[in-house]
């Protein structure tokens, strides 16, 4: 758990993970240099409850979540890995479905589960009991799914296999869409896993999360999602893993960011023919008349 200037809600979360009906954990909480009295509110847990470590960010790690969360994977000792935020709350029974998912089936490598958004008070009423819930299994077109969101992966709805993080890192560079660029490079090579169709996750809606910043047009954002897709290009071009659909998701993904720049980025990738080239170049430059022909078809259906 990577936290900064969270004291308002930090021990609402931190309450939700020791309900966990899974016992056998370690929780690490990595301090990202927060001005305010986290360490002293979280002090009598530390001192109550061993599971939880707290930690604050060394100068080997970069400031931001990226880095923050680089040092707990260096921290960690368990066979999985999960992050959870400083402001949310956790299903008791998220860490026991998951880990029994993987415990009973050794050849997937990420459990993946479904999250709901709430604003203000949390409802604790949702925290109802789970039995059953429909699933199904990853083939590789997972990659894809990821990188255009047809399947939402926050960090905070996955549990992975430690062994998926074996010398693979959250790009520190990055200031937001670092989980995107990190997780499609681990599906690229570890893409069986299961996805539940169960909520086990409540994420606490605010203007000042990253995501918030970024749909308000913050220019550091904005700037972070352009690098984290160029990096996405280039490994895709990399692990040979293109595909029509995925040229195509990227040719408008640098349309909806007016970047040039990430656009150029594409249709340079050597694997891509020169019939692809053209076709994006023309997508590109009809882009706005493109749009405006699916804004007046919205209106008339």
């Amino acid at each position: 758990m990577a936290t900064y200037n969270r004291a308002k809600y930090i021990m609402e979360s931190i309450k939700s993970i020791q309900d966990q009906t899974f016992k056998n954990w370690e929780c690490i909480i990595i301090d990202d240099g927060g001005a305010d009295d986290t360490e002293e509110i979280l002090e009598p847990l530390l001192n109550e409850d061993k599971r939880f470590k707290y930690l604050k960010r060394t100068s080997k790690y970069k400031k931001g979540l990226p880095g923050s969360r680089n040092y707990g994977l260096d921290e960690a000792k368990g066979d999985y890995i999960i992050f959870f935020d400083d402001d949310d709350i956790v299903h008791p029974q998220n860490i026991e479905i998951c880990v029994n998912e993987l415990t009973n089936n050794l050849d997937l490598y990420f459990c993946h589960y479904q999250k709901q958004s709430f604003k203000g008070n949390f409802n604790y009423n949702q925290l109802s009991e789970i039995s059953n819930f429909r699933y199904y299994l990853t083939d590789n077109n997972i990659v894809a799914k990821i990188i255009k969101n047809t399947v939402p992966m926050a960090s905070c709805t996955v549990l992975w296999r430690k062994e998926c993080f074996s010398n693979l890192y959250f790009n520190e560079k990055l200031q937001f869409a670092e989980e995107w660029e990190c997780f499609q490079r681990i599906l690229c090579e570890y893409w069986h896993g299961i996805v539940l169709d169960c909520v086990l996750y409540f994420n606490r809606k605010h203007s000042d999360s990253n995501t918030g910043e970024y749909w308000k047009g913050n220019q550091l954002r904005m700037k972070s999602k352009i690098n984290a897709a160029k990096l996405i290009i280039t490994n895709l071009e990399m692990k040979n893993k293109w595909t029509p659909e995925l040229i195509k998701y990227f040719s408008w993904l640098s349309v909806q960011l007016n970047s040039y720049e990430l656009f150029s980025h594409l249709i340079n990738q050597s694997s891509l023919s020169s019939a692809q080239r053209l076709k994006e170049k023309l997508r590109y430059n009809f882009s706005p008349l493109i749009k405006l022909v699916l804004r007046i078809k919205k209106r008339l259906s």
